[in-house]
């Protein structure tokens, strides 16, 4: 999930690629530099399509990388990231998620998308979702519930950064998990083991 360096990514990338995503990042960063191409008020700027055809261009395992150097160059504000969120696929709104937390600083940007993401069953989306902006910014219920939406959809629980931090001693997140795996001992289903480590970190002596 870690995004590649403009090095790493130069690197991987083959020619044509390489010289799509430089071209891609100039267009992104002259967004900041001065007024777009005056070609109507309603007109999607040039970096966002790039966006969009990340994959197509730079290949599925490097577009999470390019989408977010793209976001970062252009210095994409909340109203920008939402919009890319609300009307992007899968992948460009992973990308959104995963860029968050160093464009999103306010939790009132980035937390309704967090929550969305929550609200699927995509586990690119879940994985995304609980990152280093939710282990700072979700609040204690949501981020409850993102751990148990883990262990529903099978995302491996140190997926969500923070996670030994955030449960130590959440007396709350401990009666939750107990419920949960009641529940699933009585519809005679297998309790994952990532509850019984979350359950662990509970207690307020357990350690990192």
């Amino acid at each position: 999930m870690a995004t590649l360096t403009l090095d790493d990514l130069d690197s991987s990338l083959d020619s044509a690629a390489r010289a799509w995503f430089h071209e891609a990042l100039t267009e992104a960063a002259r967004t900041t530099d001065g007024p777009q191409d005056p070609t109507g008020p309603h007109t999607v700027p040039a970096w966002e399509t790039r966006f969009a055809s990340a994959g197509r261009h730079c290949g599925r395992e490097h577009a999470d990388s390019v989408r977010t150097h793209l976001l970062h160059a252009a210095r994409a504000d909340a109203a920008t990231l939402t919009r890319l969120y609300r009307q992007g696929t899968a992948a460009e709104r992973r990308a959104v998620l995963l860029a968050l937390h160093h464009l999103a600083p306010d939790p009132a940007d980035g937390v309704p998308l967090i929550e969305d993401a929550l609200r699927t069953n995509d586990t690119r989306l879940v994985a995304a979702a609980v990152g280093p902006y939710a282990a700072h910014h979700l609040p204690p219920h949501s981020w409850r519930h993102a751990l148990l939406k883990c262990l529903f959809t099978g995302v491996p629980v140190d997926t969500a950064d923070g996670l030994a931090r955030r449960a130590r001693g959440d007396t709350e997140l401990a009666r939750m998990l107990t419920d949960y795996a009641a529940e699933r001992t009585a519809a005679g289903r297998p309790v994952p083991a990532d509850l019984h480590r979350v359950l662990a970190l509970t207690s307020p002596t357990e350690e990192s």
